[in-house]
């Protein structure tokens, strides 16, 4: 994001994701430059990337639900009740959780 004018620092405490957030409000709120428009439009793309495979875990979940029930998936998995607790995994969390900002 740094090489289109948006500084988002890296790392993983409460500081560094602050700062990602902000950054990247501020890019969804402005993203008129073609540099801000195109990074704009490549973090959409990854949110519609969590959302298709949020929706593919869905349909998995219900589909095992369907076939296998309450008991044990394939591999000695937890089965249905391992996949409810993915559905609501997300690849880009930030991307996600900037929308409450905006």
């Amino acid at each position: 994001m740094r090489h289109h004018g948006v500084d988002a620092p890296n790392g993983d405490d409460d500081a560094a994701r602050t700062a990602r957030l902000t950054a990247l409000a501020s890019l969804y709120r402005d993203h008129s430059s073609p540099d801000r428009a195109l990074l704009h439009e490549v973090c959409e793309l990854f949110v519609d990337h969590d959302e298709a495979i949020a929706r593919w875990r869905f349909h998995h979940t219900l589909m095992a639900a369907r076939e296998i029930g309450t008991r044990h998936g394939t591999g000695g998995s937890l089965g249905v009740d391992y996949l409810r607790s993915t559905v609501d995994r997300r690849f880009f969390p930030e991307l996600w959780e900037v929308r409450a900002l905006l």
